[in-house]
């Protein structure tokens, strides 16, 4: 069962001009800064992240009021697959074990200019 979907859309431009190491910091967990620095245009996976960070905090129902933290999600790349996946830590693994979903389905899209990422969450409670 759907147990709740969020999308959002980052304008690149803006947040690279926004993106500076403090930021980085405060957003992105170590993983997750080597993988986009490891990319030509890191900017542009940096801004894909974090708009998949914010669909999780709309799937989940849940966001910075609530206690959650940019950190609480991790955004993984499969090596082999190149599909993404979610890691949750924190507040926002509570907020998933207390409303029993299973697992999540995402995607991410990017280009020079827009990003976009939607979260689909699977599970027991609505």
């Amino acid at each position: 069962m759907v147990a709740g979907i969020g999308i959002d859309t980052v304008d690149v431009v803006a947040f690279r001009k926004r993106l500076d190491d403090r930021l980085v910091e405060e957003l992105f967990l170590p993983a997750e800064i080597e993988y986009c620095y490891s990319q030509v245009r890191h900017w542009e996976n940096f801004a894909a992240r974090f708009a998949a960070k914010e669909a999780a905090f709309k799937a989940l129902g849940a966001g910075l009021s609530s206690g959650l933290r940019f950190k609480d999600v991790e955004i993984v790349k499969c090596s082999e697959s190149g599909s993404i996946s979610i890691n949750l830590h924190g507040k926002a693994l509570s907020v998933k074990n207390r409303r029993k979903i299973d697992k999540f389905f995402v995607s991410i899209s990017h280009t020079n200019v827009n990003a976009i990422s939607i979260v689909i969450a699977e599970g027991k409670s609505v």
